[in-house]
């Protein structure tokens, strides 16, 4: 079974990105937490997150959990700052494999399909960086930058619950589809 590693950014003392009272590392916990469960409702996966609550967690040791357990895939959940707007994804800038570009290519999409006309977020493109997280991982990578905290348009949205629970669930379907993860098939339990 496809294991996928979910990486809420910050927590602890490293709020992130903030805007007043509001914090990246909140934000993106919740994603990866809703991410999580709708993967393990929905599709045969083992997952594994690098926090689950809000806890420091070193890069090294978010990179170390994912590539001493073997994992298929490491999905980075970030909110963005610096006065932008809008959803984009990144792959490591050196070399990647040709499953780190298509996979990305696939989750990317997935994201734009569902948040962009129904929620107007704008597609900032699909970026590579030289992040810690997507140069020291044995395994495909991305990095997914959620909107911005300091643009109130796209703050707004970050604090609408059907929001986070859509791009949650982008981010679980362009997964799924990434990997080929094969769908749970519902019980006959319920029928007569």
């Amino acid at each position: 079974m496809a294991l996928v590693v979910l990486d809420p950014g910050h927590g602890g003392s490293d709020p992130g990105a903030t805007n007043g009272g509001y914090q990246e590392k909140n934000f993106t916990l919740e994603i990866a937490l809703k991410t999580r469960d709708y993967l393990l409702n929905n599709y045969h996966v083992d997952i594994l997150m690098t926090r689950t609550t809000d806890t420091d967690v070193s890069l090294a040791d978010r990179v170390a959990l994912a590539n001493n357990n073997g994992a298929d895939y490491f999905v980075s959940i970030h909110i963005n700052a610096g006065g932008g707007t809008g959803f984009e994804s990144f792959i490591y800038d050196g070399s990647v494999s040709p499953n780190t570009v298509e996979w990305r290519r696939i989750l990317h999409d997935a994201i734009m399909s569902r948040i962009g006309n129904s929620w107007d977020v704008y597609d900032r493109g699909k970026k590579r960086a030289n992040f810690y997280v997507l140069r020291e991982t044995a395994m495909s990578a991305v990095l997914t930058e959620n909107l911005f905290i300091d643009t109130q348009q796209d703050l707004n949205k970050l604090t609408n619950s059907s929001f986070i629970a859509d791009v949650a669930r982008a981010h679980a379907e362009g997964i799924a589809q990434a990997l080929s993860l094969s769908a749970k098939v519902p019980t006959a339990g319920s029928r007569h």
